[in-house]
């Protein structure tokens, strides 16, 4: 196969230390500074304010995407660390122009209520209004700021270059990343994906404590500034980030704990497939049958292409620009941060996806679902930047609805024995996005009920996350994963806690648009595209209203589950071969 290609960053910005790239910078600061004076005015043009926050978040974002995007293909680079430093100092005036910005938006409220419910405005400025009012001092806000470099932000830093770059010697006598041995679990050697794991334990072991500072640290300094800020807990904040209500949330998790049995009875017929009386952890990816298939990257493009533009021409050739402009960076490699995301550049227009393909139908999978990020990112960014911040959970839902594209035209296409590798690669990440998600949001609400009383043991870490595994997974594994917790990146990152229950939301709510897709596809591009284009400017319940859902009725969770078990049912009638 041939060599993975890299992303090209090249038509953001030159290079980290460009003229262009040092002129956004001072771009930001000398309006940032002329905003200040404006909002000292109270009498200040109100929309004229609001347009030039934006034009000073839109370059913001730019900036800060490109400098994570380098970090986060080469996590030791210092000219790289150089630039996301110069960024980081950014946020030094960003965070309190933020904090004044909604300050006088306080002192303007009648204003905005007298813009009205048309206003496109109107839920962002009310948002803003909310949070405001959980806002500690200038002085204090500042300080936070300044101290979140060298803290809790240092601290998820310190995580994602562990997680990239601690290696372990491989029987080849080559030495492989953590992010390199978690690949193997796809292998079709069960033997190798056993000692890849035990490897992975045992490098997790040996830098435990370093992980565990960090976690205590993020998660501590969370509990303190949320109680600050009058947040009654790191949920209660999240949901408000999240633009959804407890209702939504409660009816989410209810039906995921419900559906607890259907996963491990799909997990049981796994084992049966693979010989085995129970799987192991490092059996989850284990291919079945015909998804040991392995894919080029070549392979991966013009599948992905294909199927998108089935759903719609514009999709598809939004994905053939991304991949012929290199805008994907699929190549693992030491120093590159595991997993895979999506970011924007608001300025620029355009969208970064970086992976980690392993030749697998499920690395196909990764990147159509980050490509579901980008496009839902092209449609937004037509906006202004208030109203181009869509929530998490909204997020989710775009790249799950486009892995559902390319599964379903797969299916069509495969004979017996491919089509039950398909719907396994499809259960497998709907276990992922369902039943792990959730063991995830209770290990972390253990978390923080834990740290309020003090740091948490690596080995006390290690117990939660076996306890949180077995009450989801329960007897379908007889091998679990006690660091989890190390390394999952979600769980290190200080501005947004529960960074689980989104991808659970979008699978369910991705898998209710898919059916209304089929009922009228031609009506319902034009329709998917306009809610695409108006979830950053709308609650959540709201956008859901938009298509006709009614997201805290139990009922229409329940519906994306029973997609999910019409495919539990297909792939238990398999018989072994």
């Amino acid at each position: 196969m041939k060599s993975l290609p890299r992303w090209d960053l090249t038509p953001i910005y030159p290079g980290p230390q460009s003229a262009e790239f040092l002129a956004d910078i001072e771009l930001v600061r000398t309006k940032s500074a002329e905003l200040e004076a404006r909002l000292a005015d109270e009498k200040s043009d109100l929309q004229i304010n609001i347009e030039a926050f934006e034009l000073i978040l839109d370059h913001m974002g730019n900036l800060g995407s490109y400098a994570h995007a380098l970090v986060s293909t080469d996590t030791t680079n210092a000219v790289y660390l150089k630039a996301f430093n110069q960024v980081e100092d950014l946020l030094l005036v960003l965070k309190p122009l933020s904090v004044r910005f909604m300050r006088h938006l306080a002192k303007r409220e009648d204003e905005i209520k007298d813009r009205g419910a048309d206003d496109p405005y109107a839920y962002v400025l009310q948002g803003l209004l909310i949070e405001q009012k959980h806002l500690m001092s200038d002085e204090l806000e500042e300080f936070a700021a300044d101290l979140a470099r060298s803290s809790w932000d240092a601290f998820s830093r310190l995580q994602q270059s562990l997680g990239s770059s601690i290696s372990a010697e491989w029987e080849d006598g080559r030495m492989k990343t953590v992010v390199e041995l978690r690949n193997m679990a796809t292998d079709g050697d069960r033997a190798i994906r056993k000692r890849a794991f035990e490897k992975e334990l045992e490098l997790l072991e040996i830098h435990e404590e370093a992980f565990a500072a960090a976690l205590n640290g993020v998660k501590g300094a969370t509990i303190s500034l949320n109680a600050r800020r009058g947040w009654g807990s790191p949920l209660e904040r999240s949901i408000f980030q999240s633009r959804i209500d407890s209702e939504i949330l409660s009816a989410l998790i209810a039906t995921l704990e419900e559906a607890v049995p259907l996963f491990r009875s799909y997990l049981k017929k796994k084992a049966e497939l693979l010989g085995l009386e129970n799987l192991a952890f490092y059996d989850l990816f284990a291919p079945v049958g015909k998804s040991a298939k392995r894919y080029s990257y070549e392979d991966a493009q013009a599948f992905i292409v294909e199927h998108f533009s089935r759903f719609s021409e514009a999709m598809g050739k939004f994905a053939q620009n991304a991949f012929e402009k290199n805008w994907i960076d699929p190549e693992p490699r030491k120093g590159k941060v595991g997993g895979a995301y999506d970011t924007s550049f608001p300025v620029a227009k355009e969208s970064r996806i970086l992976s980690n393909f392993d030749y697998t139908y499920s690395g196909v999978s990764t990147i159509a679902h980050e490509l579901g990020h980008a496009y839902h990112d092209s449609k937004v960014m037509q906006r202004g930047g208030l109203l181009a911040n869509y929530p998490m959970p909204l997020a989710e839902t775009a790249s799950i609805f486009c892995e559902g594209l390319i599964f379903r035209g797969a299916l069509e296409e495969a004979d017996e024995e491919e089509r039950i590798a398909l719907i396994e690669a499809f259960l497998q990440d709907s276990t992922q996005v369902c039943l792990d998600i959730l063991s995830r949001f209770y290990f972390e609400e253990e978390v923080f009920k834990r740290r309020k009383e003090g740091d948490i043991t690596a080995s006390e870490l290690n117990e939660m996350m076996l306890d949180a595994q077995k009450r989801t997974y329960g007897p379908a594994l007889d091998v679990y994963h006690p660091y989890m917790w190390a390394v999952k990146s979600h769980y290190y990152r200080p501005e947004f806690s529960h960074y689980n229950y989104p991808y659970a939301f979008g699978q369910l709510f991705g898998l209710g648009l898919s059916k209304r897709s089929e009922d009228d596809p031609s009506a319902f591009v034009e329709q998917y595209d306009a809610l695409l284009s108006v979830s950053g400017m709308k609650s959540v319940r709201d956008v859901g209203l938009e298509a006709g859902i009614d997201l805290g009725d139990r009922s229409f969770w329940q519906e994306g589950i029973e997609v999910i078990a019409r495919y539990v049912e297909e792939f238990k009638s398999a018989s072994p071969h």
